[in-house]
């Protein structure tokens, strides 16, 4: 009989594991339930030699205004699947991280994490329709070079959900609609399915920003989490959706901070 997984060892696996295969495979179904443990804070994730984190300079992605040419989209497409990746690496990280974390935030956290490996495994066969696969071009560790500074529960849904997947509420319209203007209904189709989810991920940080902040402003408290370079500036894309940040649950005060924020010279 094989031995029953449990989730600090599914997290493990994920953060770990230089297999992609492995590393993006849902939990198996008879997961036990996350339980209060020593926290584990790893830093960085197990990566294949074409899947290394290279320095941002290192690796050139086409603007938006490229989708239109199946070679630029194949690298466009690579880059978004490896924000997902990180991810999906990221909120296995955190289940890790803040083990002794309420049990409501880390089934939270697993419910995420499987969005994270199926977002990844979608831009994946986007890009092997292309022509490509995961490792042909040089990627980021832009998320995981922020880790250093997120220290607490609070930290981390200030910066992963209501930053960088704040932002993806406005870059999946954006991404989408290119697409849906050069004919790949298929790659918007899939953008268009990841950027719903990402409204409930936001969703998600929103409502433990709320428990977390305890007697404090909303916005003073998100603003005061991010270590700088993250800036509130970094939570939005080109066109504002206000419209997304309502179906996530944002009020409409910290939607208007937000959409007025400005990154500081």
């Amino acid at each position: 009989m094989l031995r029953t997984m449990n989730v600090r060892e599914f997290a493990l696996r994920v953060v770990t594991s230089s297999d992609l295969e492995i590393k993006l495979a849902p939990a198996p179904p008879e997961l036990t339930e996350p339980v209060a443990g020593e926290p584990l804070r790893l830093d960085a994730p197990a990566r294949t030699e074409s899947l290394r984190i290279r320095p941002g300079r290192q690796v050139k992605v086409p603007p938006i205004e490229g989708i239109g040419d199946p070679a630029q989209r194949a690298r466009i497409l690579h880059a978004l699947a490896n924000h997902e990746l990180q991810a999906a690496e990221l909120f296995a990280w955190a289940l890790l991280a803040f083990a002794d974390a309420p049990l409501d935030f880390l089934r939270g956290l697993l419910r995420i994490l499987d969005d994270e490996q199926r977002h990844t495994r979608m831009y994946a066969a986007r890009v092997r329709a292309l022509g490509h696969e995961l490792g042909d071009f040089p990627v980021t560790g832009y998320f995981w070079g922020k880790v250093p500074d997120i220290r607490t529960p609070l930290d981390f849904v200030c910066a992963m959900s209501l930053t960088w997947e704040n932002a993806n509420l406005d870059h999946t319209a954006e991404y989408s609609t290119a697409a849906h203007a050069v004919g790949d209904l298929k790659t918007a189709r899939v953008i268009e399915t990841i950027g719903r989810d990402e409204i409930e991920h936001v969703r998600f940080g929103w409502a433990w920003l709320q428990r977390f902040k305890g007697e404090s402003d909303a916005w003073t408290t998100y603003r005061h989490s991010l270590t700088w370079p993250l800036h509130p500036a970094r939570a939005k894309g080109a066109q504002f959706r206000v419209d997304r940040r309502r179906a996530a649950g944002l009020d409409d005060d910290f939607i208007q901070h937000l959409e007025s924020s400005v990154r500081p010279d």
